[in-house]
């Protein structure tokens, strides 16, 4: 001030002080890095910070004040941000829980109907061999004869399982080395290869991805699988085509190399056989039945009946084979049975008892999988003849069930904070200006997770409905300055800039805070990153808009409903004072004009009275 001498800085102060502060940052920077050394130099800078922030809250009231009393521009604000978000919206990919990098891809091969087990296990080991060689493989394990998928056995089905480096040691994540391993493996002759992650949750499913069936409902007496196959095939063709879905695979085929047993029934009796015998009993030959159990020095075995593997190796092995007549005597099964030649299934599946074809696929690259359920079933409805229809399993199968679950839960939490500040501010309308804030923000997290590419999937809503709280937490804030400001006299308009710039910088430096804490899910990797990355966007991308957007149309919003309620009562003792705060304690004026008209009471009653 004018008229004060300067105060002056000693030099021995600054000789003393100097080597003080130099050893506090040393200090503070050892233990705590860079950000230790902002913690010592946050008292310099604070009052140029304060100062800094007050230009910003009377810029940000100059703003308001203009703004706060016209209604119609508020509403139509506040109307342009509700359609941003169905536009929004219909443009964002839906899904239902991301895939993510568990470290670990399944490789499902088929070589050609009818191939031997040994070549099955050829093909398995030179995947197993092509896989090492990728860099971010640790290791490799393949087996034969049983596919993971639909967990169906055959002699020309095989499973490689490729176990992957931590993700702190490896620059590839799971999809990039998994379109290496197609792109290796495609001069592998002979075998159809198709990999796949494992899926979100343990437990839904075999892979990730999409998993269902086609289903045969004509109920006929006696089921066409031939014809299953080529509706199956036709379908499965339809869908590559379609560029949201890659790497459809199924094990269906009705065309496997097999042998017909035709028995010649009054051959078999004229013999004395039992049917139900001679089945029983080459059942055993060839296949083989547990008969018992016994324990010797000290170690359990078990007994299996079973024809010795060169007496079953061939088909023409069959004639050499006998059965027991009622009169106990042998004869050959070549004596009333027969061989043929004929093509069929490997295994027959049922869904819900209809026999059924199982398909894997996951969705291509930049689609989700609510895509991919669109487009497979839109692509069913085109293609699939009369009788045919879908079964999704895994978790497809909540996917399609999920429906619009989503949309009614935000509806049930919009209208839960509602009533709670209905019951707050005793008025139906001023909770409004609360209630119509949140689109702000809600915009906001659609918006950046459409320019992060990311869905609209179980993560994403989990950030809406923390959203609504936060959002709803910042309108709250200035409704309830406003409304005490009105209550101490003010006008509407004074009293909505007041209560936004009483309540500015608070909100600025929470929500602030909270979008530089969530700043590192925005660009998570490694385990989990995909869900990170989803509530990280929701959360920034809410928390931005609904920051430097929400407060300007706040107070607005205020007016509008404000002037709507302002010496209306939709209840008979409905008031507009907050009822968190308490009346009397709440505003100093109202409970000293309490006071004098008690006063006042007092003093004409004394006047009636001698």
């Amino acid at each position: 001030q004018a008229g004060k001498a300067r105060r002056r800085i000693k030099p021995s102060t600054v000789l003393i002080g100097l080597p003080i502060l130099a050893g506090l940052g040393y200090l503070a920077f050892e233990l705590w890095g860079p950000f230790g050394l902002l913690l010592i130099g946050a008292p310099f800078v604070q009052p140029a910070f304060s100062r800094w922030v007050d230009r910003i809250t009377n810029m940000y009231a100059g703003i308001v004040r203009p703004l706060a009393t016209r209604r119609t521009l508020t509403l139509i604000l506040a109307g342009a941000f509700g359609l941003g978000i169905v536009a929004v919206n219909t443009q964002l990919p839906s899904g239902f829980i991301p895939g993510e990098d568990q470290g670990i891809i399944y490789a499902v091969l088929q070589t050609p109907p009818g191939s031997t087990l040994e070549y099955t296990n050829a093909k398995s080991r030179e995947l197993q061999e092509i896989a090492k060689q990728i860099h971010g493989v640790t290791s490799v394990t393949s087996v034969a004869g049983y596919e993971i998928l639909t967990e169906g056995r055959g002699s020309n089905a095989g499973t490689a399982i490729i176990n992957l480096n931590p993700w702190s040691e490896r620059d590839l994540t799971a999809q990039q080395i998994i379109a290496e391993l197609e792109e290796r493996t495609a001069e592998m002759t002979d075998v159809k290869l198709e990999f796949f992650e494992p899926p979100a949750i343990p437990g839904f499913g075999a892979a990730g991805g999409f998993a269902l069936r086609v289903l045969d409902q004509t109920q006929s007496s006696v089921t066409d699988y031939e014809r299953l196959g080529k509706v199956t095939e036709e379908f499965m063709a339809a869908l590559e085509k379609r560029p949201e879905v890659k790497n459809i695979f199924t094990f269906y085929a009705a065309d496997y190399p097999q042998y017909e047993l035709q028995i010649d029934n009054n051959v078999a009796m004229q013999k004395g056989v039992s049917l139900a015998n001679a089945l029983e009993n080459l059942n055993i030959l060839i296949g083989s039945t547990y008969e018992q159990g016994f324990v010797l020095f000290n170690q359990f075995y078990k007994v299996y009946v079973q024809a010795w593997p060169e007496f079953r190796r061939m088909p023409e092995d069959l004639g050499d084979m006998f059965v027991k007549n009622e009169k106990g005597e042998m004869v050959p099964y070549s004596a009333f049975m027969k061989l043929k030649k004929e093509q069929g299934l490997n295994e027959i599946t049922r869904y819900n008892l209809y026999p059924s074809a199982a398909i894997q696929g996951v969705p291509a690259a930049g689609y989700s999988s609510g895509e991919a359920i669109a487009v497979i079933r839109q692509v069913a409805a085109e293609t699939l003849p009369p009788g045919y229809a879908l079964g999704w399993e895994g978790l497809s199968w909540d996917e399609s069930q999920s429906g619009n679950a989503a949309i009614y839960i935000f509806l049930i939490v919009v209208a839960f904070v509602y009533l709670v500040l209905v019951g707050q501010y005793e008025s139906f309308l001023i909770p409004l200006s609360v209630i119509l804030s949140v689109p702000v923000g809600l915009f906001g997290a659609f918006l950046f997770l459409q320019l992060a590419g990311l869905a609209n999937d179980v993560w994403a809503q989990l950030g809406l409905i923390m959203l609504v709280g936060l959002l709803g937490k910042n309108a709250i804030l200035i409704v309830e300055f406003a409304v005490q400001r009105r209550n101490d006299g003010l006008s509407l308009r004074d009293a909505a800039v007041e209560g936004g710039k009483l309540r500015f910088r608070p909100i600025q430096m929470t929500s602030f805070a909270f979008v530089a804490g969530l700043a590192p899910l925005v660009f998570a990797t490694g385990a989990g990153a995909l869900g990170n990355r989803t509530i990280g966007a929701t959360g920034v991308g809410g928390m931005l808009l609904g920051t430097i957007v929400g407060v300007i149309l706040i107070p607005g919003l205020y007016y509008v409903f404000g002037r709507a309620s302002d010496g209306r009562k939709l209840l008979r003792d409905e008031s507009a004072d907050p009822l968190s705060e308490g009346r009397v304690g709440l505003h100093p004026n109202a409970a000293l004009e309490g006071t004098s008209d008690i006063h006042r009471a007092e003093s004409s009653d004394s006047r009636k009275e001698p």
